[in-house]
């Protein structure tokens, strides 16, 4: 008995470590160019992220609100399932409607909705983003 309980354990384990590693290896990303600066970010896998990379590449004009993020509309509708994530946090890019694309550069607790589209993987330098009123960014497949 003893030894069908390691043995099953050790089989939960590996499989386990499995699953984890195939997961991170199928993960979509892109690629987000500010101001000649790129960025990875990582896509979710749902339908509304899965939209918004079948319309890369995209180049828009993003425009500063709130302090924390910056916005555009997007040329045409994303399906869209919002959520309130509670915290937002530097380098989440989300939906905000159908249409309208928000990239946050600040952390901070918001009780508004959105679908989440993607996360920068390193958002550190996106804080200076606040700097200026509007942005020009690239995305594109990677």
């Amino acid at each position: 008995m003893k030894y069908l309980l390691t043995s099953l354990l050790w089989v939960c384990a590996f499989a386990s470590h499995a699953d984890t590693t195939l997961r991170k290896d199928n993960v979509m990303k892109a690629r987000m160019i500010i101001n000649g600066q790129p960025f990875e970010v990582r896509i979710h896998d749902n339908p509304a992220a899965k939209s918004f990379v079948n319309m890369l590449p995209l180049q828009l004009e993003m425009t500063e609100l709130n302090g924390n993020e910056k916005f555009a509309e997007l040329p045409h509708r994303l399906p869209s399932s919002p959520v309130r994530p509670g915290t937002l946090h530097a380098g989440d890019l989300m939906l905000y409607g159908t249409q309208t694309l928000v990239l946050f550069y600040a952390s901070f607790d918001s009780s508004y909705r959105y679908t989440p589209i993607g996360n920068v993987v390193n958002p550190g330098t996106l804080p200076a983003m606040g700097d200026t009123d509007k942005i020009e960014v690239e995305f594109s497949r990677q």
